[in-house]
């Protein structure tokens, strides 16, 4: 089981803690308008009232625990993540089996290349007004987007995997008989493995990204679409708040799938059980 480095942390918070004795002091001493810049504290309080139920517990409403659930803060990040997690499934199921055939077919590769290289360019803000025309508002744009977002990262990381085996590893099989479809799944799909990882991070990160642009235009809930209603407001509070959430989220995911990678790693490091 792997120790938690104290030390190493505590050297992380120091730049956060300067930038917040920084914020407090030029809120504290009015150097910026306050409706501009809040105070650490006013966008605390924000933020705790933003997390807050909206209504006081009612038994006969429902149970105490969908109470607990139902502030704007719980129901926003849930709405957001729901919509990372289906739109990455989407994204990143469909970019693996392209991918992997892709980098094992150099058929599949001169049919399928110049397409990947000509959309991939494109960013997926550039296909809302599509997005909105094909889908409608709600939910099946802002997924289609995030499922763009993600497929290219997987994609291309997939492609690299399995073209840049060792080809020591190939001749080996290759001497021990391995048939296609072996050498394919205790081969090179192995090898390739720290690639497709590599992607899947790069896909989520690039997933959370385009959610919150998604929840500004097309959606009627989720972070992206209270930061915009704070906006219209002039909440800045509320903004700050929602954009600390929206960090806090994306690094609680990026830290789990690190975590995630370095189990299923374990054997390309060299690491023992």
């Amino acid at each position: 089981m792997a120790r938690i480095d104290w030390r190493e942390i505590g050297v992380g918070l120091v730049v956060p803690a300067v930038v917040i004795l920084l914020w407090h002091t030029a809120a504290h001493l009015q150097w910026v308008n306050a409706q501009v810049l809040p105070s650490p504290g006013a966008v605390v309080a924000k933020w705790v009232e933003y997390l807050l139920p909206l209504q006081p517990y009612d038994a006969a409403a429902g149970s105490k625990l969908a109470w607990m659930f139902s502030g704007e803060l719980v129901q926003d990040s849930l709405g957001s993540l729901y919509r990372v997690v289906v739109g990455f499934a989407v994204g990143a199921g469909l970019a693996l089996p392209i991918g992997l055939a892709m980098g094992a077919s150099k058929h599949a590769y001169a049919w399928l290349n110049p397409l990947v290289q000509l959309l991939r360019p494109i960013p997926p803000i550039a296909y809302i007004p599509l997005s909105i025309l094909w889908f409608g508002l709600g939910n099946p744009p802002a997924i289609f987007l995030i499922a763009l977002g993600a497929f290219f990262p997987v994609l291309m990381n997939t492609v690299a995997g399995v073209r840049h085996v060792d080809g020591i590893y190939l001749r080996a099989a290759r001497n021990l008989g391995a048939s296609g479809l072996t050498m394919f799944m205790r081969v090179i799909l192995p090898a390739a493995v720290p690639y497709i990882l590599s992607g899947v991070r790069i896909g989520i990160g690039t997933a959370f990204i385009v959610v919150i642009v998604a929840e500004m235009i097309a959606v009627q809930n989720g972070l992206g679409f209270r930061i915009t209603e704070a906006r219209e407001y002039f909440w800045s509070d509320k903004i700050i708040a929602g954009m600390l959430t929206i960090g806090v989220i994306g690094l609680a995911i990026d830290i789990a799938v690190n975590k995630l990678n370095n189990h299923l790693l374990r054997w390309h490091r060299g690491l023992e059980n």
